[in-house]
């Protein structure tokens, strides 16, 4: 068992034991996504295909087009596929087992992906066009792994699972990369847990703080971090825990919050500012087989199924599954 997954599957692990006692139900209405194959908009375009075997996906990126990106922890690399007819390929090839591709993002001129390299330590820039690396910086110490990222104007900013800090890297005007990452201690309502605890990564509403999963902080817990300072705040929503939270999408005020080790996805209506937020709906899906990050096109939200709860093998499957937006 290679290390990258026997730290995932220990982190499975532990989710599926402790998230009976702390999840709690939702203040809004539970909703189930239908199991269809297709949708009447956009036309026939599949809600679910195939990744190929063995890939072991965990991020998910979709820019201006609708063509997703996938990242490989089996090997880095990174796959292509188009939303209308599922099918793809490998546009950035990765380098290996030791550098593998966790969280990934686009950049909103479709020229750059932003990878984040897990326990390699790394962040990557590829180029989306010839699939050929542009920079590669490495951050962190031994015991780092670079987890998910997200693009603000000005920066981008990458979690560190097992260590309280985030990852700045400066972006200019076209969005191109600096020279050099700045290191952000988390601070204020922040817990470090003894093993993993930072995890997905997204912006606020008005654009102007981060919000940052934590599994520890009262059994699990959204926070909102302050860029300039990196002073954390818990955002109040309810009842609702993550202890099992992964990957964030928001869209409008609405956020999207994928809880992988129990095969559902929480959204959260926030205020403005993502001071506070109320828990509306909850998607479970028959298809759900430990969904980790989520992107949006259309009126789909899509997730790939990382299946952290089996043994990895050349020969396992994984797929893409989307249901509609709330």
């Amino acid at each position: 068992m290679s290390r990258s997954f026997a730290r995932r599957r220990l982190l499975g692990a532990a989710a599926a034991l402790g998230g009976a006692a702390v999840l709690a139900p939702l203040a809004g209405p539970a909703r189930a996504a239908a199991p269809g194959t297709t949708s009447a908009r956009p036309g026939h375009w599949p809600t679910r295909f195939p990744l190929p075997d063995g890939f072991r996906p965990e991020g998910i990126t979709i820019g201006a087009r609708p063509y997703a990106y996938f990242g490989s922890i089996a090997n880095g690399d990174v796959h292509r596929v188009a939303l209308a007819t599922g099918r793809g390929r490998v546009v950035v090839p990765g380098g290996g087992a030791d550098h593998p591709v966790i969280g990934l993002k686009i950049d909103r001129r479709e020229r750059l992906l932003f990878l984040c390299g897990g326990w390699s330590r790394e962040i990557r820039i590829a180029d989306v066009r010839s699939g050929g690396p542009l920079r590669t910086y490495t951050v962190g110490s031994d015991d780092t792994m670079v987890n998910d990222v997200v693009l603000m104007p000005g920066a981008a900013w990458f979690t560190d699972s097992y260590n309280a800090q985030l990852y700045r890297l400066p972006l200019d005007r076209r969005g191109t990369p600096g020279d050099t990452v700045a290191t952000v201690p988390l601070t204020g309502d922040w817990e470090q847990g003894a093993d993993f605890t930072a995890n997905g990564i997204e912006r606020t509403p008005d654009g102007r703080a981060l919000f940052v999963v934590n599994t520890v902080v009262d059994g699990g817990s959204l926070m909102r971090v302050d860029p300039d300072t990196g002073v954390a705040r818990r955002v109040p929503t309810g009842d609702l825990r993550i202890p099992h939270g992964d990957g964030l999408l928001l869209l409008g005020r609405n956020l999207y919050v994928v809880q992988q080790a129990v095969n559902q996805v929480d959204v959260v209506r926030l205020d403005a500012s993502g001071t506070r937020g109320t828990p509306i709906a909850r998607i479970t899906d028959p298809r759900f087989r430990v969904p980790t990050t989520a992107a949006a096109w259309g009126d789909r939200v899509y997730l790939p199924n990382a299946r952290f709860d089996v043994e990895p093998t050349p020969r396992t499957e994984y797929d893409v599954v989307a249901v509609d937006q709330v």
